[in-house]
């Protein structure tokens, strides 16, 4: 076990200590202060996001300002989901209240690495927990200014610093964060492969609470649309933004076979082509920036040879551009002729397109994946969305919206491999605390005469 987890956790178990008995009301304010800070920050902090992802300049202070607004959403989770209840039970008081598990990782990614931890970050210190948090090591300099950002607030407030402690490094530090005996929750967001690691590393250790969020296949069938315009700028919304670098980006694209759909095809392939990809100084702003780096590049490129060597035709090819060795130009591949595809997530900006016969083959192409976290439906019809609604195997899903603009206000999880039933946004209050019944009686009450005992 490396020092620096070893140090880390043990300030974070003694500042828990004092942290856990803080009223509930220091706590919404250490919160909602911290959410200050990072809005006195705000340039600072997105910048650091556009230096290590090269995300675009509009797209990183949206992070910052989904941080911003954490506080707040959080504060009504709680109140909602943890609140103090009773009852009377002839004469007995019935309670139920909350307790924090103790000390929790939060282990976060590269593609919003300052929104997506802090989506645990925030309630886990609400409820009364102490936070050490690994950030990505793609993005490691977000997570510093997260930390500062919370040393601040705990100086102003009197509260203790080490109540959220930083450790840096890269897989092998995750792997023992999560290993620490002293370690009570694991809260990660990120692969399904590392996720699965996760999950066989703690299967010895039911008494820590396991928080999976890991992408998914995603689906998004269009139908029958009039706008077929507007419907391709949905598409393009929820398969590139980010550069594809989003969990709930749709990677494939579902489309009846006709007339209609050849139409669709078209309007979407014209306006691909036509989406501004670039470095976060360029002028105008880009939509999308690179890929996260220049592996990550050539294993998207590998995907893309692999499936086009087994017949997929390249109706907008995926290209790297010369400016940057991680950017890469959005791809779209229609795949309906690739016998076996592989159930995978290709995390950047390459759409596989899947044409079907009708909509109950658009269902059963949606579901063909053990993921199940985003799916989505472009359609006219209220009747075709409840019957999507009904089938499709997700935790999020979209009708005519992008599948990437999730609510704060609701939960975002996913099943099957997509995760472990620990919803977060709005129910993470679930899993950052655990629920206590207390039958309480304000005398001695006798026990009922019950045969064979003394009276």
């Amino acid at each position: 076990m490396s020092q620096l987890v070893e140090q880390a956790v043990a300030a974070a178990r003694e500042a828990q200590q004092i942290w856990a008995p803080q009223p509930l009301e220091v706590r919404k304010l250490a919160v909602q202060t911290l959410a200050k800070n990072y809005g006195l920050h705000r340039e600072e902090l997105a910048a650091a996001i556009v230096r290590q992802t090269l995300k675009p300049r509009w797209e990183a202070r949206a992070e910052v300002d989904a941080m911003i607004a954490k506080a707040a959403i959080c504060v009504e989770a709680y109140d909602r989901r943890c609140g103090w209840t009773a009852s009377d039970q002839g004469g007995v008081r019935a309670v139920t209240h909350f307790r924090p598990h103790g000390v929790v990782a939060v282990l976060g990614p590269f593609n919003m690495p300052g929104h997506l931890p802090n989506g645990h970050i925030m309630p886990a210190l609400l409820a009364g927990n102490a936070v050490v948090f690994k950030p990505s090591e793609h993005a490691a300099e977000v997570g510093r200014r997260m930390a500062e950002a919370w040393r601040k607030t705990a100086s102003e407030l009197s509260l203790a610093a080490e109540v959220f402690a930083l450790v840096e490094g890269g897989p092998e530090t995750g792997r023992e964060l999560a290993a620490h005996p002293n370690i009570n929750g694991v809260f990660f967001t990120g692969s399904a492969t590392v996720g699965l690691a996760l999950s066989r590393l703690l299967a010895d250790h039911p008494e820590k609470i396991l928080a999976l969020e890991m992408g998914g296949n995603n689906p998004l069938i269009v139908h029958d649309v009039v706008d077929l315009r507007a419907a391709a700028s949905l598409v393009i919304q929820s398969a590139y933004i980010t550069a594809g670098q989003r969990c709930s980006c749709a990677r494939r694209l579902i489309v009846c076979r006709g007339q209609a759909g050849d139409a669709f095809v078209t309007q979407l392939m014209q306006m691909i082509e036509q989406i501004r990809v670039g470095l976060p100084d360029d002028d105008p702003e880009p939509f999308m920036g690179p890929v996260i780096s220049a592996p990550a590049a050539r294993q998207l490129l590998d995907a893309q040879a692999d499936l086009q060597h087994r017949g997929a035709a390249a109706l907008v090819e995926m290209r790297r551009l010369e400016r940057w060795p991680a950017l890469l130009s959005p791809g779209l591949l229609d795949v309906s002729a690739v016998q076996a595809r592989d159930d995978v997530e290709h995390f950047g900006p390459l759409l596989q397109l899947v044409r079907v016969a009708d909509f109950e083959a658009a269902l059963v192409e949606g579901n063909a994946t053990r993921y199940g976290l985003s799916a989505g439906l472009l359609c006219d019809s209220r009747e075709l969305f409840a019957r999507f609604s009904r089938r499709i195997h997700a935790g999020v899903i979209a009708w005519n919206r992008p599948m990437t603009g999730a609510s704060s206000r609701l939960p975002f999880g996913g099943v099957g491999q997509s995760g472990n039933h620990r919803a977060s946004a709005y129910f993470a209050a679930d899993y950052c605390a655990y629920p206590v019944a207390s039958l309480e009686s304000e005398h001695l009450q006798p026990t009922p005469n019950l045969p064979g005992l003394p009276t």
